[in-house]
């Protein structure tokens, strides 16, 4: 595979990235820690033919990618916490509208404006829960810029695929740190494209009406087919409808479509886990500590294992279960007060055995402060 070598920042990778999985449209307001990706993309993304637009604030950066979207562009935007607030209600209308866009939300301390240049892992249940409804979520995250790069790719070719928004849901530390990055060549990695309709114009053409593989085709909008797009429940031409059997197989279909294929989606690395006792669980910077702890005390004889997850959402619950089964003690190590510990309680056996390794005060978590928890739990050296 040829390959070219680059040194950048998190933030800037992101933005490589996406450019190479073809975005044409970026919306957005600056806020730190994120503010790098709007600065590049007002300059390479005209470069490249594409459009950038800054937006008076998050909510209109969130309406503005989705009217492109509409229009056939791959696109996305980029926050953090308190811009990823104001996006909710729009994100809840791509969700229920089954519209591709990629959002990106590269957080620090919360809540409010909380801790603006410091890291943290706080947006976690925000990313699934944040908006109102029952409805299902992708997000995916990161621990290297390396693993930014390919993540990025994933984000939009996921949501080509299943026509849903996805979060990418980094932290400070990732946005912020520079490091080599080797860059495909473009075409080495396969990119999905819009899935348009073969319906021919003048035809009836409904919008929301799946294929039997369950990919649902677009029309851009404004061109050959006209068609209604309502936030409201609605039927397969796009009308609101409250007729209870529209509803449920509306909501059971946005709902399905994501959580029913949770094992493609997701995306994860191990180490050590084949013989680990203690295995600890770990996401975004965090995971880069866990990682160092794991491979310093390897050679000492602690049987230590590593589940780096990289999809958060839909929960990997199966992969979680299959990869501790055979571990003694699970410590998820986050920075924030346990929202994957939850996750992960809820999808072993024994959540009896599931602890937390955390910090809060706007510091990465590092290796030490691991081991020491690590200690507390043993009641011994570690």
């Amino acid at each position: 595979m040829s390959q070219h070598m680059m040194f950048l920042q998190g933030n800037e990778v992101c933005v490589e990235a996406a450019l190479y999985a073809g975005l044409d449209f970026f919306a957005g307001y600056p806020i730190t820690p994120s503010t790098e990706m709007a600065e590049m993309l007002s300059i390479r993304l005209p470069q490249n033919g594409g459009k950038f637009l800054q937006m008076e604030d998050e909510l209109a950066s969130m309406c503005a990618i989705i009217g492109a979207s509409l229009t056939g562009s791959k696109v996305m935007t980029a926050t953090s916490g308190p811009g990823f607030s104001l996006m909710q209600e729009a994100l809840g209308y791509a969700v229920m509208t089954e519209i591709p866009c990629v959002i990106v939300n590269v957080q620090r301390g919360g809540p409010s404006t909380g801790n603006p240049t410091h890291v943290s892992q706080g947006d976690v249940n925000q990313a699934r829960w944040g908006t109102h409804g029952d409805h299902a979520i992708v997000a995916l995250t990161a621990s290297s810029n390396q693993d930014v790069f390919s993540i990025t790719v994933d984000a939009f070719n996921i949501s080509e695929t299943y026509r849903t928004p996805v979060v990418l849901l980094f932290d400070e530390v990732v946005g912020h740190t520079r490091e080599r990055v080797l860059a495909p060549e473009p075409g080495e990695i396969p990119l999905v494209g819009r899935l348009h309709t073969s319906v021919r114009g003048g035809v009836d053409y409904h919008p929301y009406l799946p294929r039997e593989d369950g990919r649902l085709p677009m029309s851009d909008f404004g061109g050959v087919h006209r068609y209604n797009v309502t936030g409201l429940f609605h039927d397969m031409w796009g009308f609101p409808s409250n007729n209870p059997q529209v509803v449920h197989g509306l909501l059971r279909h946005l709902v399905d479509k994501i959580e029913n294929h949770a094992n493609e989606i997701a995306r994860y690395k191990e180490y050590y886990l084949e013989d680990a006792e203690c295995v600890l669980i770990s996401y975004g910077s965090a995971a880069r500590s866990a990682r160092h702890l794991v491979n310093s005390r390897r050679p000492r004889g602690e049987r230590l294992g590593l589940l780096e997850l990289q999809t958060l959402w839909p929960f990997p619950d199966q992969i979680v279960r299959e990869k501790c089964a055979g571990a003694k003690y699970i410590v998820v190590v986050e920075m924030n007060m346990g929202q994957i510990l939850q996750a992960v309680k809820a999808a072993v056996p024994d959540p009896s055995k599931v602890f937390l390794a955390n910090r809060v005060d706007g510091d990465l978590i590092t290796p030490t402060d691991i081991r020491n928890i690590l200690r507390l739990i043993w009641g011994k050296g570690v």
